[in-house]
């Protein structure tokens, strides 16, 4: 082996770990479903729905996305209107929902205002809490399923959470639909079948309240949801996921897309970096395969990036086998190029017409290229992350 192939193969060893497990879970995740044990039912068990809300009174104002449907039988819905410039509160309350409010322009973000969610509930505390973000909507059957499996496992519990589809809406809003269904559903299910683990949303996901009393809440993370899965997950109590139990936000615009993409994206790249080498190192140096397999997870970018990191692989290995490198590192990112997309396509398939359409489909490129300038405000700091408002649009059939 020369330097020039030492080197090929030094390229591909990252990308082909994230491929593997990648692959690994899509693969496993859009095998049929097996035969399911009977749901558990919360009974005379009692669950509080905590929703950390940031000036959402018009999606109060227009009804709360069915939030005082679940109020009664065991259910408790705490509405947090946290450092709100509108009247959040007023229109919570106007629909019957119980409100707190709070105001501290210095800790901002929802991980305080969840915090602040747990203290009122502390007063009277449920067996579960489920956390549902303001602009997302959950049937009254998901909250007590995965508040009942929370309870009775003493594990987190995510539900699927989907984006509603339409595809009347612009490639961006059609294309990020079906990669969060890849990512929330089909890798989802494969991580369940595969670790018997989940990762955690931020909406739709519930908390024994013996787990929730003591998890570290209060920090300023973009996307605490993964840091607190990262958590839970050193602690052994590793979520468990639940695609019985669906919660759904409505579409946004395209900018409103663009914004909540780069909000997430640039949340999970940061926590990733910072945590995938010692779940790694540390699931391998206790034999502890969950802490492993979440570490594995995390070195799979998002979609767009994966894709387009294969695709510069190969052209780099290319150039290094015509400078006399060999064939091997070239041919197996070529092969793990084409594994991948054969994947996305049979997700497309199977799960993923409803939200992207073939005209969406065949403009990607142009998806690709708007998230490529993305990673690179992100990688240069110009990109502002924070908790904001996600602007939704009603769905149109």
């Amino acid at each position: 082996m020369n330097a020039l192939s030492a080197l090929g193969w030094a390229l591909l060893t990252p990308i082909a770990v994230a491929d593997a497990m990648f692959l690994i879970e899509v693969t496993i995740g859009l095998l049929p479903t097996r035969r399911r044990r009977a749901a558990p039912v919360l009974g005379k068990g009692r669950a509080a729905v905590l929703v950390p809300a940031h000036n959402e009174e018009a999606t109060f104002r227009s009804g709360g996305n069915d939030l005082a449907a679940l109020v009664g039988r065991g259910v408790r819905v705490l509405v947090v209107a946290d450092n709100c410039s509108d009247d959040t509160a007023g229109a919570a309350c106007a629909l019957g929902l119980e409100v707190t409010e709070r105001h501290d322009p210095v800790r901002r973000g929802k991980g305080y205002a969840l915090a602040h969610g747990r203290d009122v509930l502390a007063a009277d505390p449920p067996d579960a809490v489920v956390v549902v973000d303001a602009d997302c909507s959950m049937d009254r059957a998901s909250v007590e399923l995965v508040a009942a499996r929370a309870r009775d496992t003493g594990r987190p519990v995510q539900a699927t959470d989907l984006i509603l589809p339409d595809r009347t809406g612009g490639p961006t809003v059609q294309i990020s639909g079906f990669a969060m269904l890849v990512k929330n559903l089909i890798r989802q299910r494969g991580a369940a079948r595969l670790a018997g683990a989940a990762i955690l949303n931020g909406t739709g996901m519930a908390f024994p309240w013996d787990l929730f009393a003591r998890a570290q809440l209060a920090t300023g993370a973009v996307v605490e949801d993964l840091a607190l899965g990262v958590e839970m997950v050193r602690a052994g109590r590793a979520p468990l996921y639940e695609d019985r139990a669906n919660v759904w936000s409505s579409p946004s615009s395209e900018s409103g897309t663009r914004e909540q993409r780069a909000r997430w994206e640039g949340g999970f790249l940061a926590t990733a970096m910072r945590h995938a080498p010692g779940l790694i190192l540390g699931g391998i140096g206790r034999l502890r395969g969950r802490e492993l397999w979440l570490g594995l997870h995390l070195t799979v970018p998002p979609l767009a990036l994966l894709m387009s990191a294969n695709v510069v692989l190969v052209v780099l290995l290319l150039m290094i086998d015509l400078g006399g490198g060999g064939h091997g590192p070239a041919v197996t990112a070529a092969v793990l190029l084409g594994a991948c997309g054969a994947a996305v396509l049979a997700a497309w398939v199977r799960h993923g017409r409803p939200w992207l359409s073939a005209g969406a489909l065949a403009r990607v490129p142009f998806y690709v290229g708007w998230k490529l300038g993305l990673y690179a405000r992100l990688a240069l700091g110009r990109q502002r992350l924070s908790w904001t408002r996600t602007e939704r649009v009603e769905r149109r059939d």
